[in-house]
């Protein structure tokens, strides 16, 4: 796009800078892909937890309290956020402060490793009843997609 001024009798002609560089635009588009990339994996990253295999498996269809129990039997609270760990000692209050309504009508599921001592599982269920919360799913895994069962099939 070009137009002329007259100045002092004389006429030039200016060119008008229109277009906009691009190249910079496209590189930090591209920096920005590649941290996203590299991150989100991390962001999703949650307890590796080998849960017991049973016949008769729900779905979880809707977010809920979960507790989880690791090998190492370290305790996770999931309450709408990401995994944290927490002290059974804490896990009670945790536990009421969340949610609303009430404690008796709320559901927990609550996942442990194959590995876990049933002592462990049994206190994490004592303080889960402690906070007036009744109603517990334990998570399990349907037989027919064990490792085993999967690594044979292949």
């Amino acid at each position: 796009m070009a137009f002329s001024t007259r100045s002092g009798g004389q006429t030039r002609t200016q060119t008008a800078l229109a277009d906009i560089n691009i190249t910079p635009l496209v590189d930090v588009v591209l920096v920005l892909l590649i941290i996203f990339m590299i991150t989100a994996p991390v962001l999703q990253s949650g307890i590796d937890v080998s849960v017991p295999h049973t016949r008769s498996v729900n779905q979880l269809t809707e977010e809920r309290i979960v507790v989880t129990i690791d090998k190492d039997q370290n305790v996770f609270l999931q309450a709408g956020g990401p995994d944290r760990p927490i002290n059974l000692t804490d896990l009670t209050a945790s536990l009421r402060s969340t949610g609303h309504g009430d404690p008796a009508k709320r559901i927990i599921y609550l996942r442990a490793d194959e590995k876990v001592p049933f002592g462990a599982f049994a206190s994490v269920m004592d303080a889960v009843k402690r906070a007036g919360i009744t109603n517990i799913s334990i998570v399990t895994q349907p037989l027919e997609s064990t490792p085993a069962a999967d690594t044979a099939a292949k």
